[in-house]
């Protein structure tokens, strides 16, 4: 085994590091979620929690860990005598993104269970987890019904699997911890209240904050051994205080003024449910125990709602995790703080800094490293993103696009002034959009699909490992053999060619491919807004339901890849209100820039299925670098589109009392449907939009029909 990475040697992240220690003093708070940018030594820090947790004992053979003096009646491998047993390092068990779900539950051996009537069951990392830490590494990219066993087993202390009457259940308590990078895409609300911390890191912008990160880690890697050895001092000090703060734990008393300033806290801050206030709790008294007092203080409380709220405080997808520090301090201000209680103090606490400096050992003799620079792991206050921005000045009305063969400036060609970027007028609740067929995608919540989970639709003999036994099509199979294979008792003789295994159609996620007009013919404000709130209206519901999508722009002469198709819903959201608007209509380019995109997609995640939303008035008036008439170029790049079988949308941005049809005519040229801006809202009296129906036509049809 590789010697891992120390924990005290991590360089700053003071948030983290202490995050993390008060799970291991009171795994009661619940886990953290680790999220920033990539390289910021999440997993490091992750993984060297492991050898900071105190020694388990088990009971002798136990698959589950049982402990010797307090047994498990319901385990599996049971029942077990109360006695004496071993000790082993507490496990770090890791959950790979693409696990399946029996990897991370266990597996039943239903052929046995069906033929010999025993419980054959094989554990999975649930139950290596148990006692220990279990990691999710990225895991705002693990399948959903995943996360919701994952969270269900923390939540409860036990997994269970139940399969066609065969139930077992086991004890699963653990400490979780998942880490995420943002711009890969977020995790649904609901799942984020199930973690108990949070926390924000990012690399330090302190050159010599960094050139001690690069230092050490060279250290490390020329000699591990030597390195953890350099720091074992520090690793002891800090093993001694996470058990220390255990057994302190039970004596911490948490007030009653301690417990109105978390309430007060959470309802200040309009925190859904109780579950906060509840986290809040057992992370202050876990403080109070980490710094060795035995009473909660107001600076727990304060510390432990920045920890347990910025992720909770999210209204929707698009607002960035953070607290009102300034709003925190005066809602706390209205309480006086406790009264410490000296004579049950074990000894008091030295500094207000409740966690240790584990940065001023032998490889820093400058002295400690506070981390507490702009990027040490705090989490930064609320406000700051655009949607706390001034509004920009109100730009001139834009004029609508000249006709074709008008004389234009280079200016113009090149995409005219630049006008500034308007706010997106509010979101509302979108149509269902989604593709025809019958797909194999990713698990999501758009287009029908053949999934693992769902509605069973028929049997099919399983290919690899039985994963969905359907019961009744097994027992088809086994029964008219039963006389030749020499049945004489009750029960079926069944063979594994008898098995087989359930087909089902659930829901699966879609790319969805953004096409935004912004030329000067849409760059009038109250149209353009209108136009951003539309698409930020489509990026929730995509959000929602668990699409990767992508934006592709075009003003001026050109068409641009303003976003790569990626999980990041938020990083669009961040695109489009940026978006500048002007110059003429090369509506064309933005076809075959999205025909692009797709093709390179498709080879990358062929099962993932794309829908196009084009969002656009319907004019061309610029053929960019391709040249030739604008119109017929359109036309031309649509019925490729059509061609390659892309089930497709158009919104028509269209108005005024006169309309030109034009967006109607694009639609049909792609084979989807149009809906205006007032039909896309699900509230709007207009019909419902629930298929994107794809007619794949050739190039000569389409001209037979526009010339009929």
């Amino acid at each position: 085994m590789s010697t891992p990475y120390p924990f005290t040697a991590v360089v700053g992240q003071t948030d983290l590091r202490l995050a993390l220690l008060l799970n291991a003093v009171s795994p009661a708070v619940g886990g953290v979620l680790v999220r920033g940018e990539k390289g910021t030594a999440k997993s490091t820090a992750v993984r060297a929690l492991s050898t900071l947790l105190p020694q388990v004992d088990v009971v002798p053979g136990c698959r589950f860990s049982c402990a010797p003096v307090a047994p498990d009646p319901d385990c599996p491998d049971g029942p077990h005598e109360a006695g004496p047993g071993g000790a082993r390092p507490a496990r770090m068990v890791e959950l790979p993104v693409g696990a399946s779900e029996d990897r991370l539950v266990g597996a039943l051996d239903i052929e046995r269970a069906l033929a010999e009537g025993v419980k054959a069951f094989e554990p999975g990392l649930l139950a290596d987890a148990h006692r220990g830490i279990l990691y999710v590494d990225e895991v705002n990219l693990l399948h959903d019904h995943l996360i919701d066993l994952l969270l269900d087993a923390a939540a409860m202390g036990a997994s269970y699997v139940e399969r066609e009457g065969v139930s077992v259940r086991h004890a699963a308590r653990f400490l979780l911890v998942g880490t995420m990078n943002p711009e890969e895409g977020e995790l649904r609300p609901q799942l984020l209240d199930r973690f108990g911390l949070t926390v924000e890191v990012a690399a330090s912008r302190e050159p010599a904050q960094r050139v001690e990160v690069v230092r050490r880690r060279l250290a490390y890697e020329d000699d591990p051994a030597g390195f953890a050895t350099r720091w074992s001092g520090d690793e002891h000090e800090v093993r001694a205080r996470v058990v220390a703060a255990r057994a302190l734990l039970p004596q911490v008393r948490l007030g009653d003024n301690a417990l109105l300033q978390i309430a007060a806290t959470c309802a200040g801050f309009e925190v859904d449910g109780m579950r906060a206030d509840i986290v809040m709790a057992r992370t202050a008294t876990a403080l109070a125990a980490w710094a060795g007092r035995t009473t909660v203080l107001k600076e727990d409380v304060r510390q432990a709602a920045l920890l347990a709220l910025p992720h909770r405080r999210r209204r929707n997808p698009f607002d960035a995790p953070g607290l009102d520090e300034d709003k925190l301090d005066q809602i706390l201000d209205q309480f006086p703080d406790e009264e410490p209680q000296d004579e049950t103090d074990p000894e008091p606490d030295p500094g207000t800094d409740p966690e240790p400096d584990p940065d001023g050992g032998p490889e820093n003799p400058q002295g400690p490293d506070d981390g507490g620079g702009p990027d040490g792991g705090g989490v930064p206050p609320q406000g700051g993103g655009p949607q706390d921005a001034q509004p920009p000045a109100e730009p001139a009305e834009a004029p609508a696009d000249a006709p074709e063969g008008a004389p234009q400036s280079p200016a113009q060609e090149a995409g005219g002034p630049e006008q500034a970027a308007v706010r997106a007028a509010e979101p509302f609740r979108t149509k269902m959009l989604s593709v025809p067929g019958l797909g194999e995608g990713a698990a999501g919540r758009r287009s029908r699909a053949r999934t693992a989970h769902g509605r069973t639709t028929g049997a099919q003999r399983p290919r690899g490992q039985l994963t969905k036994l359907h019961l009744a099509a097994t027992v088809h199979a086994a029964a008219p053999h039963q006389k030749a294979r020499g049945r004489t008792g009750r029960g079926l003789v069944i063979r594994k060619d008898d098995l087989r295994q359930a087909t089902r159609e659930g829901r699966e996620g879609n790319l969805v491919l953004f096409v935004v007009d912004a030329s000067g013919s849409m760059a009038a404000r109250q149209r353009m807004s209108a136009v951003k709130g539309a698409v930020l209206s489509l990026l929730l519901d995509a959000y929602q339901r668990r699409d990767k999508v992508g934006l592709v722009t075009f003003r001026g002469a050109a068409a641009e890849l303003a976003l790569p198709p990626t999980s990041s819903v938020d990083a669009a959201a961040a695109r489009l209100e940026k978006l500048p608007t002007g110059g003429r209509t090369p509506l064309g380019s933005g076809l075959l820039k999205a025909r692009e995109v797709l093709r390179i997609e498709r080879l990358r995640d062929p099962s993932r299925r794309p829908l196009l939303v084009v969002v656009t008035d319907g004019r061309a008036t610029s053929a960019g670098a391709v040249g030739g008439d604008p119109r017929e170029l359109t036309a031309r790049s649509a019925r490729l589109l059509a061609a390659d079988g892309v089930a497709s949308v158009v919104v028509d941005c269209e108005s005024g009392p006169v309309r030109l049809g034009l967006a109607g005519a694009l639609a049909a040229d792609l084979g989807g449907p149009a809906v205006t801006l007032d039909g896309l809202r699900a509230d709007s009296l207009a019909g419902l939009v629930k298929d994107v129906r794809t007619a794949v036509t050739t190039p000569a049809t389409h001209t037979t029909r526009r010339a009929a």
